[in-house]
């Protein structure tokens, strides 16, 4: 089998290739296409505008900065865990010898150079720093989506253009700060088939496959996709987003 630069063989180039194209295919997917417009997440981003609207109906918002508080400390939480990975990612560059002996007693080959094994480890590290800025931003806007709700006007005011366009304005700022917390949410999941690599190029074929499977299956095929369905058939739903939800999809700041 010929050797490319750095010990890496063409298994190893049509993995990450295979890798890199099934993460961007997904994303573009849930978050671009026509088919994710009904996915898990876009049915929870019509969700953050009901929020939204209801919250005009009450004077005391006390509850609702208590959600947004939760969601906050929620993300701070992702946000130092990835700290934590970029750091045990890094902690592996300097296991390679240790690792080179574990590798060879499992039946996947020789084990990888040491330079193919640095690559590795700072491919890992690469992603777990996309996760982080991703997990940082999202905070970040979630605190100016509390912001937000506490400028929103009072429930006497619901029906002025004003009110409409601040709700729209919070709701957008919301449904952003969800998707770039997704995103790095879904770094994790494709991190951990990332470590595939580390065992073989082929068992990161096999791991990148079965993380977009499992990924999908939540998204599109769920007991939750289907639960945050139901109101849907049942016209529950404030009727504007009902039509975006279930025509354009929802908006996108």
């Amino acid at each position: 089998m010929p050797a490319y630069l750095f010990g890496a063989t063409w298994v190893d180039a049509l993995a990450v290739s295979f890798f890199a194209l099934e993460w961007s295919v997904y994303a573009y997917t849930l978050e671009k296409s026509a088919y994710g417009r009904d996915s898990l997440s876009a049915r929870m981003n019509a969700f953050r505008e009901v929020w939204m609207r209801r919250l005009l109906d009450r004077e005391v918002r006390m509850v609702d900065t208590q959600i947004m508080a939760s969601l906050q400390n929620g993300t701070a939480f992702f946000a130092s865990t990835t700290l934590f990975a970029i750091g045990g990612s890094l902690a592996l560059l300097r296991a390679t010898d240790e690792a080179a002996a574990v590798l060879t007693t499992l039946p996947f080959g020789p084990p990888p150079s040491p330079a193919l094994w640095e690559i590795k480890c700072l491919g890992l590290v690469v992603i777990f720093i996309y996760a982080f800025f991703k997990f940082a931003w999202a905070y970040r806007l979630f605190n100016y989506v509390a912001i937000l709700i506490g400028a929103m006007p009072p429930a006497s005011q619901r029906e002025t253009p004003e009110t409409e366009a601040h709700v729209m304005r919070t709701t957008r700022l919301f449904q952003s700060g969800g998707r770039h917390f997704n995103r790095g949410q879904r770094a994790f999941f494709f991190a951990l088939g990332y470590l595939g690599w580390f065992l073989s190029p082929w068992v990161l074929m096999a791991t990148t496959a079965a993380v977009v499977i499992v990924t999908w299956r939540r998204q599109f095929a769920s007991s939750a996709w289907e639960a945050m369905g139901t109101d849907l058939a049942g016209g529950a739903l404030h009727p504007p987003i009902v039509q975006r939800l279930t025509t354009r999809g929802p908006p996108r700041p």
